[in-house]
Protein backbone atom coordinates (compact mmCIF):
# COMPACT_ATOMS: atom_id res chain seq x y z
CA UNK A 1 0.00 0.00 0.00
CA UNK A 2 2.62 2.54 1.03
CA UNK A 3 4.99 1.76 -1.80
CA UNK A 4 2.20 2.66 -4.20
CA UNK A 5 1.66 5.99 -2.45
CA UNK A 6 5.33 6.82 -2.77
CA UNK A 7 5.34 6.29 -6.54
CA UNK A 8 1.94 7.67 -7.49
CA UNK A 9 1.92 10.84 -9.52
CA UNK A 10 -1.07 12.17 -7.57
CA UNK A 11 -2.04 12.07 -3.92
CA UNK A 12 -5.66 12.25 -2.76
CA UNK A 13 -7.47 13.20 0.45
CA UNK A 14 -8.27 10.59 3.11
CA UNK A 15 -11.81 11.17 4.41
CA UNK A 16 -14.11 8.84 6.35
CA UNK A 17 -11.77 5.88 5.92
CA UNK A 18 -11.47 6.23 2.14
CA UNK A 19 -9.27 7.81 -0.49
CA UNK A 20 -11.22 10.74 -1.93
CA UNK A 21 -10.18 12.11 -5.30
CA UNK A 22 -9.76 15.81 -5.87
CA UNK A 23 -12.91 17.48 -7.09
CA UNK A 24 -10.88 19.81 -9.26
CA UNK A 25 -7.24 20.70 -9.65
CA UNK A 26 -3.96 19.41 -8.24
CA UNK A 27 -0.95 21.21 -6.84
CA UNK A 28 2.36 20.30 -8.46
CA UNK A 29 5.40 19.98 -6.22
CA UNK A 30 9.13 20.08 -6.87
CA UNK A 31 11.71 17.50 -5.81
CA UNK A 32 14.09 19.48 -3.55
CA UNK A 33 16.99 17.10 -4.27
CA UNK A 34 16.91 17.71 -8.02
CA UNK A 35 14.72 20.73 -8.70
CA UNK A 36 12.66 18.48 -11.00
CA UNK A 37 9.00 17.45 -10.71
CA UNK A 38 7.66 15.96 -7.50
CA UNK A 39 4.33 14.49 -6.51
CA UNK A 40 1.06 16.32 -7.18
CA UNK A 41 -1.50 16.63 -4.39
CA UNK A 42 -5.22 17.29 -4.40
CA UNK A 43 -6.08 20.97 -4.10
CA UNK A 44 -8.73 20.83 -1.39
CA UNK A 45 -11.61 23.25 -0.97
CA UNK A 46 -14.07 24.23 1.74
CA UNK A 47 -16.35 21.47 0.44
CA UNK A 48 -13.65 18.89 1.19
CA UNK A 49 -13.24 20.30 4.68
CA UNK A 50 -17.00 20.15 5.20
CA UNK A 51 -16.96 16.48 4.15
CA UNK A 52 -14.09 15.67 6.50
CA UNK A 53 -15.68 17.52 9.42
CA UNK A 54 -18.96 15.72 8.71
CA UNK A 55 -17.19 12.36 8.83
CA UNK A 56 -15.42 13.31 12.04
CA UNK A 57 -18.69 14.47 13.61
CA UNK A 58 -20.34 11.14 12.85
CA UNK A 59 -17.40 9.28 14.40
CA UNK A 60 -16.95 11.51 17.44
CA UNK A 61 -19.46 10.04 19.88
CA UNK A 62 -18.47 6.45 19.17
CA UNK A 63 -14.76 7.20 19.56
CA UNK A 64 -15.37 9.07 22.79
CA UNK A 65 -17.15 6.00 24.20
CA UNK A 66 -14.29 3.61 23.40
CA UNK A 67 -12.83 2.37 26.66
CA UNK A 68 -9.19 2.96 27.52
CA UNK A 69 -8.05 -0.55 26.64
CA UNK A 70 -9.64 -0.43 23.17
CA UNK A 71 -8.17 2.97 22.42
CA UNK A 72 -4.75 1.93 23.67
CA UNK A 73 -4.72 -1.25 21.57
CA UNK A 74 -5.51 0.73 18.43
CA UNK A 75 -2.77 3.24 19.17
CA UNK A 76 -0.25 0.45 19.71
CA UNK A 77 -1.47 -1.31 16.57
CA UNK A 78 -0.90 1.82 14.50
CA UNK A 79 2.57 2.22 16.01
CA UNK A 80 3.41 -1.39 15.14
CA UNK A 81 2.29 -0.99 11.53
CA UNK A 82 4.24 2.26 11.16
CA UNK A 83 7.33 0.51 12.52
CA UNK A 84 6.77 -2.41 10.12
CA UNK A 85 6.50 0.06 7.21
CA UNK A 86 9.42 2.16 8.44
CA UNK A 87 11.45 1.86 5.22
CA UNK A 88 8.54 2.88 3.02
CA UNK A 89 7.57 5.81 5.22
CA UNK A 90 11.17 7.02 5.27
CA UNK A 91 11.34 6.84 1.47
CA UNK A 92 8.16 8.93 1.23
CA UNK A 93 9.60 11.47 3.62
CA UNK A 94 12.80 11.66 1.64
CA UNK A 95 10.88 12.03 -1.63
CA UNK A 96 8.98 15.01 -0.22
CA UNK A 97 11.73 16.70 1.80
CA UNK A 98 15.05 15.48 0.40
CA UNK A 99 16.47 14.93 3.88
CA UNK A 100 19.22 12.30 4.25
CA UNK A 101 17.91 8.84 5.09
CA UNK A 102 19.27 8.79 8.67
CA UNK A 103 17.24 11.94 9.37
CA UNK A 104 14.19 10.47 7.63
CA UNK A 105 14.43 7.29 9.71
CA UNK A 106 14.80 9.34 12.89
CA UNK A 107 11.64 11.21 12.03
CA UNK A 108 9.68 8.00 11.46
CA UNK A 109 10.97 6.52 14.71
CA UNK A 110 9.97 9.66 16.61
CA UNK A 111 6.51 9.55 15.06
CA UNK A 112 6.03 5.92 16.11
CA UNK A 113 7.10 6.85 19.64
CA UNK A 114 4.20 9.29 19.97
CA UNK A 115 1.61 6.57 19.36
CA UNK A 116 3.41 4.16 21.67
CA UNK A 117 3.76 6.73 24.45
CA UNK A 118 0.22 8.07 24.33
CA UNK A 119 -1.16 4.60 23.75
CA UNK A 120 0.29 3.65 27.13
CA UNK A 121 -1.13 6.74 28.85
CA UNK A 122 -4.75 5.76 28.24
CA UNK A 123 -4.66 3.90 31.57
CA UNK A 124 -3.72 6.94 33.65
CA UNK A 125 -6.36 8.54 35.91
CA UNK A 126 -8.18 11.34 34.12
CA UNK A 127 -9.23 13.33 37.20
CA UNK A 128 -9.04 13.79 40.96
CA UNK A 129 -11.28 13.44 43.99
CA UNK A 130 -11.46 16.66 46.02
CA UNK A 131 -12.08 16.78 49.79
CA UNK A 132 -14.63 19.61 49.89
CA UNK A 133 -17.16 18.60 52.57
CA UNK A 134 -18.20 15.42 54.44
CA UNK A 135 -21.58 15.33 52.70
CA UNK A 136 -20.23 15.92 49.18
CA UNK A 137 -18.42 13.75 46.68
CA UNK A 138 -16.51 16.10 44.36
CA UNK A 139 -14.40 14.88 41.47
CA UNK A 140 -12.87 16.19 38.27
CA UNK A 141 -12.74 14.48 34.90
CA UNK A 142 -11.26 15.27 31.53
CA UNK A 143 -13.45 15.29 28.45
CA UNK A 144 -12.55 15.70 24.76
CA UNK A 145 -13.23 18.84 22.78
CA UNK A 146 -14.66 16.78 19.93
CA UNK A 147 -13.24 17.67 16.52
CA UNK A 148 -9.63 18.88 16.56
CA UNK A 149 -8.05 20.57 13.55
CA UNK A 150 -4.35 19.75 13.11
CA UNK A 151 -2.39 21.97 10.70
CA UNK A 152 1.24 21.02 10.20
CA UNK A 153 4.29 22.43 8.32
CA UNK A 154 6.63 21.01 5.72
CA UNK A 155 9.85 20.64 7.71
CA UNK A 156 9.05 17.55 9.84
CA UNK A 157 5.84 16.30 8.27
CA UNK A 158 5.01 13.00 9.96
CA UNK A 159 6.60 13.91 13.26
CA UNK A 160 4.59 17.10 13.62
CA UNK A 161 1.36 15.34 12.64
CA UNK A 162 1.89 12.46 15.08
CA UNK A 163 2.89 14.86 17.85
CA UNK A 164 -0.55 16.49 17.79
CA UNK A 165 -2.75 13.63 16.60
CA UNK A 166 -1.63 11.01 19.15
CA UNK A 167 -2.47 12.95 22.35
CA UNK A 168 -5.65 14.35 20.78
CA UNK A 169 -6.85 10.82 20.02
CA UNK A 170 -6.03 9.52 23.49
CA UNK A 171 -8.02 12.40 24.98
CA UNK A 172 -11.01 11.16 22.98
CA UNK A 173 -11.00 13.63 20.10
CA UNK A 174 -11.39 13.00 16.38
CA UNK A 175 -9.16 14.61 13.79
CA UNK A 176 -9.29 16.72 10.65
CA UNK A 177 -5.68 17.23 9.59
CA UNK A 178 -4.11 19.42 6.94
CA UNK A 179 -0.45 18.67 6.25
CA UNK A 180 1.60 21.07 4.19
CA UNK A 181 0.65 20.69 0.55
CA UNK A 182 4.38 20.32 -0.13
CA UNK A 183 4.97 17.32 2.17
CA UNK A 184 1.70 15.37 2.47
CA UNK A 185 2.54 11.75 1.69
CA UNK A 186 3.35 10.36 5.13
CA UNK A 187 0.35 11.96 6.84
CA UNK A 188 -2.00 10.34 4.33
CA UNK A 189 -0.14 7.03 4.74
CA UNK A 190 -0.54 7.22 8.54
CA UNK A 191 -4.30 7.81 8.18
CA UNK A 192 -4.57 4.84 5.82
CA UNK A 193 -2.73 2.64 8.29
CA UNK A 194 -5.02 3.76 11.09
CA UNK A 195 -7.97 2.49 9.08
CA UNK A 196 -6.17 -0.78 8.37
CA UNK A 197 -5.54 -1.51 12.05
CA UNK A 198 -9.15 -0.83 12.99
CA UNK A 199 -9.64 2.84 13.79
CA UNK A 200 -13.28 3.65 13.01
CA UNK A 201 -13.89 5.54 9.78
CA UNK A 202 -13.91 9.29 10.33
CA UNK A 203 -11.66 9.31 13.39
CA UNK A 204 -8.64 10.50 11.36
CA UNK A 205 -9.29 12.54 8.21
CA UNK A 206 -6.70 14.28 6.03
CA UNK A 207 -7.60 17.11 3.67
CA UNK A 208 -4.85 18.24 1.28
CA UNK A 209 -4.38 21.73 -0.08
CA UNK A 210 -3.24 25.22 0.78
CA UNK A 211 -3.57 27.11 4.01
CA UNK A 212 -5.81 29.68 2.36
CA UNK A 213 -8.24 27.14 0.93
CA UNK A 214 -8.11 24.34 3.51
CA UNK A 215 -6.37 25.57 6.67
CA UNK A 216 -8.57 28.63 7.02
CA UNK A 217 -11.70 26.53 6.39
CA UNK A 218 -10.70 24.15 9.19
CA UNK A 219 -10.08 26.91 11.72
CA UNK A 220 -13.29 28.69 10.74
CA UNK A 221 -15.55 25.64 10.74
CA UNK A 222 -18.19 25.88 13.49
CA UNK A 223 -17.84 22.20 14.43
CA UNK A 224 -14.07 22.33 14.94
CA UNK A 225 -13.58 23.02 18.66
CA UNK A 226 -9.80 23.06 19.03
CA UNK A 227 -6.88 23.72 16.65
CA UNK A 228 -3.22 22.78 16.85
CA UNK A 229 -0.98 24.70 14.46
CA UNK A 230 2.75 24.51 13.83
CA UNK A 231 4.26 27.03 11.46
CA UNK A 232 5.18 30.67 11.01
CA UNK A 233 4.39 33.52 13.37
CA UNK A 234 2.44 35.36 10.66
CA UNK A 235 0.11 32.46 9.94
CA UNK A 236 -0.18 31.67 13.65
CA UNK A 237 -1.26 35.23 14.31
CA UNK A 238 -3.90 35.02 11.56
CA UNK A 239 -5.22 31.75 12.96
CA UNK A 240 -5.27 33.35 16.40
CA UNK A 241 -7.58 36.10 15.17
CA UNK A 242 -10.06 33.57 13.76
CA UNK A 243 -9.89 31.43 16.90
CA UNK A 244 -10.37 34.45 19.14
CA UNK A 245 -13.51 35.44 17.24
CA UNK A 246 -14.81 31.87 17.60
CA UNK A 247 -13.60 31.53 21.24
CA UNK A 248 -11.84 28.22 20.67
CA UNK A 249 -8.51 27.13 22.19
CA UNK A 250 -5.28 26.89 20.22
CA UNK A 251 -1.95 25.22 20.56
CA UNK A 252 0.52 27.36 18.60
CA UNK A 253 4.08 26.18 18.02
CA UNK A 254 5.74 28.92 16.01
CA UNK A 255 9.23 30.19 15.31
CA UNK A 256 12.49 30.39 17.20
CA UNK A 257 15.85 32.10 17.33
CA UNK A 258 17.37 30.08 20.13
CA UNK A 259 20.48 31.08 22.06
CA UNK A 260 23.34 28.64 22.57
CA UNK A 261 25.44 30.16 25.39
CA UNK A 262 29.09 29.05 25.74
CA UNK A 263 30.97 30.13 28.89
CA UNK A 264 34.74 30.10 29.11
CA UNK A 265 34.83 27.00 31.35
CA UNK A 266 32.78 24.86 28.94
CA UNK A 267 34.00 21.74 27.16
CA UNK A 268 34.68 23.73 24.01
CA UNK A 269 35.15 20.78 21.67
CA UNK A 270 31.80 19.24 22.57
CA UNK A 271 30.08 22.62 22.62
CA UNK A 272 31.36 23.44 19.13
CA UNK A 273 30.24 20.12 17.64
CA UNK A 274 26.80 20.41 19.24
CA UNK A 275 26.43 24.07 18.31
CA UNK A 276 26.99 23.29 14.63
CA UNK A 277 24.51 20.43 14.87
CA UNK A 278 22.15 22.93 16.45
CA UNK A 279 21.89 25.10 13.34
CA UNK A 280 22.48 22.52 10.57
CA UNK A 281 20.20 19.64 11.63
CA UNK A 282 17.51 19.23 8.97
CA UNK A 283 19.34 21.99 7.06
CA UNK A 284 18.37 24.43 9.80
CA UNK A 285 14.67 23.91 9.07
CA UNK A 286 13.78 23.36 12.72
CA UNK A 287 11.97 25.92 14.85
CA UNK A 288 14.17 25.00 17.82
CA UNK A 289 17.43 25.48 15.90
CA UNK A 290 20.21 27.00 18.00
CA UNK A 291 21.04 29.71 15.48
CA UNK A 292 22.50 32.29 17.90
CA UNK A 293 25.80 31.07 19.39
CA UNK A 294 26.78 33.35 22.29
CA UNK A 295 30.44 32.94 23.27
CA UNK A 296 32.31 34.45 26.23
CA UNK A 297 34.92 36.84 24.90
CA UNK A 298 37.88 35.24 26.68
CA UNK A 299 37.46 32.07 24.54
CA UNK A 300 35.85 33.70 21.52
CA UNK A 301 38.72 33.33 19.03
CA UNK A 302 39.55 29.77 20.12
CA UNK A 303 35.92 28.74 19.88
CA UNK A 304 35.51 30.26 16.42
CA UNK A 305 38.30 27.98 15.21
CA UNK A 306 36.55 24.92 16.64
CA UNK A 307 33.22 25.98 15.14
CA UNK A 308 34.79 26.49 11.72
CA UNK A 309 36.38 23.04 11.84
CA UNK A 310 33.08 21.45 12.86
CA UNK A 311 31.04 23.21 10.18
CA UNK A 312 33.53 22.15 7.50
CA UNK A 313 32.48 18.56 8.20
CA UNK A 314 28.89 19.28 7.14
CA UNK A 315 28.55 18.43 3.44
CA UNK A 316 25.49 19.28 1.32
CA UNK A 317 23.99 16.18 -0.25
CA UNK A 318 25.71 13.89 2.26
CA UNK A 319 24.92 14.83 5.85
CA UNK A 320 23.07 18.03 4.97
CA UNK A 321 19.77 17.91 3.10
CA UNK A 322 18.28 20.54 0.82
CA UNK A 323 16.00 23.42 1.63
CA UNK A 324 12.60 21.82 1.15
CA UNK A 325 10.67 24.47 -0.77
CA UNK A 326 11.69 26.71 -3.67
CA UNK A 327 10.36 29.79 -1.85
CA UNK A 328 12.39 29.03 1.27
CA UNK A 329 15.48 28.33 -0.85
CA UNK A 330 15.20 31.82 -2.30
CA UNK A 331 14.49 33.36 1.10
CA UNK A 332 17.59 31.89 2.76
CA UNK A 333 19.78 33.34 0.03
CA UNK A 334 18.51 36.87 0.71
CA UNK A 335 20.13 36.71 4.14
CA UNK A 336 23.61 36.38 2.64
CA UNK A 337 23.21 39.91 1.28
CA UNK A 338 21.70 41.07 4.57
CA UNK A 339 24.68 39.69 6.50
CA UNK A 340 27.11 41.43 4.17
CA UNK A 341 25.27 44.74 4.53
CA UNK A 342 25.21 44.39 8.33
CA UNK A 343 28.99 43.87 8.40
CA UNK A 344 29.07 40.30 9.66
CA UNK A 345 32.18 38.25 8.87
CA UNK A 346 31.51 35.03 6.95
CA UNK A 347 33.69 32.21 8.27
CA UNK A 348 32.18 29.52 6.07
CA UNK A 349 29.53 29.14 3.38
CA UNK A 350 27.33 32.08 2.53
CA UNK A 351 26.37 30.68 -0.86
CA UNK A 352 24.36 28.07 -2.71
CA UNK A 353 26.02 24.65 -2.91
CA UNK A 354 27.22 23.34 -6.26
CA UNK A 355 25.02 20.95 -8.21
CA UNK A 356 21.29 20.37 -8.61
CA UNK A 357 18.59 20.81 -6.03
CA UNK A 358 17.96 23.35 -3.30
CA UNK A 359 21.19 22.92 -1.33
CA UNK A 360 22.72 25.71 0.73
CA UNK A 361 26.26 25.60 2.08
CA UNK A 362 26.36 25.38 5.88
CA UNK A 363 27.02 28.98 6.82
CA UNK A 364 28.70 30.56 9.83
CA UNK A 365 28.93 34.29 10.57
CA UNK A 366 31.22 35.81 13.22
CA UNK A 367 31.46 39.26 14.81
CA UNK A 368 27.68 39.55 14.89
CA UNK A 369 25.85 41.98 17.16
CA UNK A 370 22.45 40.97 18.47
CA UNK A 371 20.71 43.90 16.78
CA UNK A 372 21.60 42.65 13.29
CA UNK A 373 18.77 41.18 11.25
CA UNK A 374 20.59 37.85 10.98
CA UNK A 375 20.56 37.69 14.79
CA UNK A 376 16.91 38.68 15.20
CA UNK A 377 15.04 37.09 12.28
CA UNK A 378 14.36 33.38 11.85
CA UNK A 379 16.23 32.37 8.70
CA UNK A 380 15.15 28.70 8.69
CA UNK A 381 18.24 27.48 6.90
CA UNK A 382 21.69 26.13 7.90
CA UNK A 383 22.94 29.52 9.09
CA UNK A 384 24.48 30.22 12.50
CA UNK A 385 25.68 33.53 13.93
CA UNK A 386 28.31 33.96 16.65
CA UNK A 387 27.89 36.79 19.17
CA UNK A 388 30.50 37.64 21.83
CA UNK A 389 29.58 38.46 25.44
CA UNK A 390 31.55 39.42 28.53
CA UNK A 391 29.64 38.55 31.71
CA UNK A 392 26.86 36.24 32.86
CA UNK A 393 24.45 39.18 32.97
CA UNK A 394 25.50 40.13 29.47
CA UNK A 395 24.76 36.62 28.19
CA UNK A 396 21.30 36.57 29.77
CA UNK A 397 20.45 40.00 28.39
CA UNK A 398 21.46 39.03 24.84
CA UNK A 399 19.70 35.66 25.01
CA UNK A 400 16.44 37.30 26.08
CA UNK A 401 16.71 40.16 23.57
CA UNK A 402 14.57 38.34 21.04
CA UNK A 403 10.95 38.16 19.97
CA UNK A 404 11.20 34.39 20.34
CA UNK A 405 11.52 32.04 23.30
CA UNK A 406 11.55 28.40 22.26
CA UNK A 407 14.73 26.78 23.56
CA UNK A 408 18.07 27.77 25.06
CA UNK A 409 21.33 25.97 25.80
CA UNK A 410 23.97 26.69 28.44
CA UNK A 411 27.50 25.30 28.30
CA UNK A 412 29.48 25.53 31.55
CA UNK A 413 31.23 23.20 34.00
CA UNK A 414 29.96 25.45 36.82
CA UNK A 415 26.58 23.84 37.40
CA UNK A 416 25.48 26.55 39.82
CA UNK A 417 26.02 29.16 37.14
CA UNK A 418 24.45 27.00 34.46
CA UNK A 419 21.28 26.58 36.52
CA UNK A 420 21.16 30.30 37.40
CA UNK A 421 21.33 31.18 33.72
CA UNK A 422 18.84 28.46 32.74
CA UNK A 423 16.39 29.86 35.28
CA UNK A 424 16.57 33.33 33.76
CA UNK A 425 16.35 32.51 30.04
CA UNK A 426 12.88 33.23 28.68
CA UNK A 427 12.26 29.99 26.81
CA UNK A 428 10.13 26.88 27.13
CA UNK A 429 13.01 24.38 27.07
CA UNK A 430 16.54 24.79 28.47
CA UNK A 431 19.42 22.36 28.02
CA UNK A 432 22.65 22.33 30.01
CA UNK A 433 25.81 20.85 28.46
CA UNK A 434 23.82 19.12 25.74
CA UNK A 435 21.91 20.34 22.72
CA UNK A 436 18.21 19.59 22.30
CA UNK A 437 17.76 16.06 23.65
CA UNK A 438 13.98 16.35 23.84
CA UNK A 439 11.95 13.16 23.94
CA UNK A 440 8.26 12.38 23.60
CA UNK A 441 8.05 12.60 27.40
CA UNK A 442 9.24 16.20 27.64
CA UNK A 443 6.66 19.01 27.27
CA UNK A 444 7.47 21.30 24.37
CA UNK A 445 6.34 24.83 23.64
CA UNK A 446 7.39 28.44 23.59
CA UNK A 447 7.35 31.82 25.24
CA UNK A 448 6.65 35.11 23.45
CA UNK A 449 6.30 34.83 19.66
CA UNK A 450 7.28 31.17 19.78
CA UNK A 451 3.69 30.37 20.68
CA UNK A 452 1.68 28.96 23.56
CA UNK A 453 0.29 25.68 24.78
CA UNK A 454 2.36 22.53 25.11
CA UNK A 455 2.88 19.52 22.89
CA UNK A 456 4.44 16.24 24.07
CA UNK A 457 4.48 14.72 27.52
CA UNK A 458 1.49 14.11 29.74
CA UNK A 459 0.80 17.85 29.60
CA UNK A 460 -0.27 17.63 25.96
CA UNK A 461 -3.33 15.57 26.90
CA UNK A 462 -4.44 18.45 29.11
CA UNK A 463 -4.31 20.77 26.12
CA UNK A 464 -6.59 18.45 24.16
CA UNK A 465 -9.28 18.11 26.82
CA UNK A 466 -11.72 20.10 28.94
CA UNK A 467 -11.67 19.75 32.72
CA UNK A 468 -15.08 19.18 34.27
CA UNK A 469 -15.93 19.25 37.99
CA UNK A 470 -18.81 17.11 39.29
CA UNK A 471 -20.27 17.66 42.79
CA UNK A 472 -22.64 15.13 44.38
CA UNK A 473 -24.36 16.00 47.67
CA UNK A 474 -25.31 13.04 49.87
Amino acid sequence: MNKQIATLGKLEHWIDGNSVAASGSYLDNVNPMTGGPGISVAAGTKADVDAAVGAAKRAAEGWRRFNAAERGRLMMGLAAMMREKRDELAEMERADTGKPMPMAYAEIDGSVAYFEFYGSLVYLPTGDVLDVAPDQHVFTKREPYGIVGVITPWNLPLNQAARAIAPALVAGNVIVAKPSEITSQTTVAMARMASEVGFPSGVINVVLGTGKDVGEAIVSHPDVRKVAFTGSVGVGRAIGHIAADRIIPLTLELGGKSANIVFDDADLDTAATEAVKGFTLNAGQVCSAGTRVLVQRSVYDAFLGKLKKAVEGIVPGENLGPIITPAQFRRVQTYFKVAEEDGARCLHGGAVADGDGFYIQPTLYADVSNDMRIAQEEIFGPVGVVIPFDTEEDAIRIANDSDYGLIGTVWSQNISRALRVADRIDAGQIFVNVWNTMSVQTPFGGYKNSGYGREKGIEAIHHYSHLKTVTVKF
